[in-house]
């Protein structure tokens, strides 16, 4: 059983395996950094510094505006964020595009 708190989804379809017919268990366990990115902001340190609580901070995305996936740095899919069904207080992201290869090489 995984410790991770996210729910386990087999997007990969069949569990793949290499040419001579090893498995790929090992390197599919490889634990990676994913980040849903919901915008940016640039301000002075001037601002920054006067920033405290109940501020709010605007950010370059609009609501509706598709967010990035991104895994180690690399933006590997788009989506819009939704709220979890199980859990009314926790928000997700629906993948509405991945990003193929030959984008993801532009972008890093």
């Amino acid at each position: 059983m995984s410790s991770s708190p996210f729910p386990q989804t087999d997007l990969a379809g069949p569990e793949p395996r290499v040419g001579d017919g090893r498995n790929l268990d090992s390197i599919l366990r490889i634990p990676v950094l994913m980040q849903v990115v919901l915008g940016a902001a640039t301000m002075p340190v001037a601002n920054l510094m006067k920033l405290g609580r109940g501020d709010v901070v605007p950010l370059d995305h609009r609501v509706g505006e598709p967010v990035d996936v991104m895994v180690n740095g690399r933006v590997i899919a788009r989506g819009e964020i939704v709220i979890v069904e199980e859990d009314n207080s926790r928000f997700g992201v629906a993948l509405t595009e991945v990003v193929g290869p030959a984008a993801t090489d532009q972008n890093g």
